[in-house]
């Protein structure tokens, strides 16, 4: 390389190098480099010397098998090295890896290569000796949780007959199994959907038929169904079918291959009632959903029993729309249907979250009812979208002319323009506003507040800007408390809203509330908000003197709350203003 060669000179003069080793270690150096290119994830320093240590086909680990971490590395002539940081062995460098990728002749079949060594090892009599509740490995066995978690990835990549014999040893009792128990747990800890096991107790249930499955490994799913007679639908230790985890993990060929079996029931349910299809729905597995649908007894409107909802539901609050699609092709499919914990419809999970696409997709059914309210707070599809600020949601509603702008949930009394300045969305405010027949004004059913006075309330300075922009605002209008927008401003502490307010001549800053008779700096006095107490202040049509009912002033509100700044400025300000009057 200092002469000028070229980094695939480099590497090819090490490996030519490396194969020029005695026998040991050269045969070392390659496995070396197979193990850290094709592993699933990077490997620790005692995972790999363990990995490089077992004999395939063996009964148990012979310790003396086990290279030391320093012939192992000598054996690579710095092709590897340990990272530091992480503790794993990596490659010298990322080029080096698309120089091994792409000499084929290297490595002929390192996948199999890697399951057999990892099945070798976890049908170890010392390793099956263990109990199948352990939550992890033991410092001892530093590849089991790799082997445990890894084989079946690297024997779906490649599977010889040997392998095979192997995978079809360990699943034979793979229900009080430990690489059962940490498989299920590392899956649990992935944050993939999916059904929850806590581990306790072990992976009890969770035989052979449930292992092959959850693997998608098809020829060993073969292979187990002709091992003995199958009860198909019976659930295992997180109440799982073979067919759900085949559903759950996307294996089409195993989803096949089960649906082919007699007695097999495609709507049996997990213990919280969710299907096959269900499952399949919810994490996009569009294969998987349109093999369950070919079958003629799938109920594709079962609920689970949790949230009470449909696998068009999951897909739609997930913006799945190819499964959307394929769905509601099914003639027997309900488009409408309520779920049962929050009253929504797919198209309110799809508005809610923002999937334009699958919107667009059920409003181009005629059946679907895009006014639809929700049974737990009556909040309309258009509501929803303008709640969470999903602009192109609102404009593909507003365009239909059969949706109502200005229709109020029945929980709060808010409109969509009360719920998106509520929440700060600016750019769905600018739309709604856009059209003649939205009111401005228009107030809550509970509090009386206007867009302005919840925009205020809540600090959202651009949705004042915008709101104020409108020639029929009306800029301090009261709640049914006497509260204003400045007052809900200056109560809060939002100092950019109070100066935003208090630039319009149309605003009165000594308005009283009704409940407390307290004035925007009486508020902002007993709360300690010095900024906005300043800002009131600058104002010569502000009285620092006035009183609420009870008779307090904002520096005796300040005292008996101790806030000492605004007591301070208070002063200084009693101070300038006796002064001025003296000169």
């Amino acid at each position: 390389m200092v002469q000028g060669n070229g980094l695939r000179d480099a590497y090819t003069a090490t490996l030519t190098r490396m194969k020029a080793q005695k026998v040991n270690k050269s045969v070392l150096g390659l496995k070396v480099l197979m193990w850290v290119l094709y592993s699933e994830r990077p490997l620790r320093p005692q995972e790999l010397c363990h990995a490089l240590g077992v004999e395939i086909g063996s009964s148990d680990l012979e310790l003396e098998n086990i290279p030391a971490l320093r012939t192992l590395t000598a054996s690579c002539l710095g092709l590897v090295t340990i990272e530091a940081s992480s503790s794993t062995v990596r490659l010298v460098h990322f080029t080096l890896q698309e120089h091994l990728l792409n000499n084929p002749i290297l490595f002929h079949t390192p996948h199999s290569e890697i399951a057999e060594i990892c099945l070798t090892y976890l049908n170890y009599g010392s390793v099956c000796d263990l109990s199948p509740t352990l939550d992890s490995a033991p410092i001892s066995m530093p590849l089991l949780g790799y082997a445990s978690c890894y084989w079946g990835e690297h024997a779906r990549m490649g599977m010889t007959e040997n392998g095979k014999i192997l995978a079809l040893r360990l699943l034979d009792t793979f229900d009080k199994h430990i690489s059962a128990q940490l498989m299920l747990l590392r899956y649990m800890g992935m944050g993939t959907s999916g059904p929850y096991f806590s581990g306790p107790k072990g992976p009890v249930g969770f035989t052979a038929l449930h292992g092959a499955s959850f693997l998608g490994i098809v020829e060993i799913v073969a292979s187990v169904l002709e091992m003995k007679e199958w009860d198909l639908n019976e659930i295992d230790c997180v109440g799982c079918t073979a067919l759900t985890w085949a559903a759950i993990r996307g294996y089409e060929g195993v989803v096949k291959i089960l649906l082919e079996r007699e007695g097999i029931n495609p709507d049996q349910s997990d213990i919280a009632g969710r299907t096959p299809l269900w499952w399949a729905a919810t994490n996009e597995h569009t294969g998987v959903v349109r093999i369950l649908l070919e079958r003629a007894d799938i109920n594709p409107n079962q609920v689970d029993t949790y949230n009470g909802q449909t696998p068009l539901s999951r897909a739609a609050r997930k913006g799945h729309e190819g499964v959307v699609r394929i769905l509601l092709e099914r003639e027997d499919v309900n488009p409408n249907q309520v779920d049962t914990k929050y009253g929504q419809t797919p198209l309110s999970w799809a508005a809610e979250n923002g999937h334009e696409g699958v919107v667009r997709i059920l409003l181009e059914r005629e059946d679907v009812n895009p006014n639809q309210v929700g049974t737990y707070n009556g909040q309309t599809l258009l509501s929803w979208a303008a709640k969470e600020g999903h602009e192109g949601i609102v404009r593909i509603f507003l365009e239909r002319e059969d949706v109502n702008p200005n229709q109020a949930d029945t929980r709060y009394g808010r409109t969509p323009l009360l719920w998106a300045a509520t929440n700060g969305h600016a750019g769905v405010v600018r739309i709604l506003l856009e059209r003649e027949d939205v009111n401005p004004n228009q107030v809550d059913t509970i509090f009386a507040q206007t867009p302005l006075s919840w925009a205020a309330e809540n600090g959202r300075e651009g949705v004042v800007r915008i709101l104020l922009e409108w020639e029929d605002i009306n800029p301090d209008q009261a709640d049914n408390h006497g509260r204003t927008p400045l007052l809900w401003a200056a109560k809060l502490g939002h100092e950019g809203v109070v100066r935003i307010l208090l630039e319009r001549e149309d605003i009165n800053p000594k308005h009283a509330d009704t409940e407390y008779g307290r004035t925007p700096l009486l508020w902002a006095a007993w709360f300690g908000h010095v900024a906005v107490v300043k800002i009131l202040l600058e104002r010569q049509d502000v009285s620092a003197t006035a009183l609420d009912h009870e008779g307090q002033t904002p520096l005796s509100l300040a005292l008996s709350e101790g806030r000492d700044e605004v007591v301070r400025v208070l002063r200084d300000n009693a101070n300038s203003r006796t002064t001025h009057r003296s000169v």
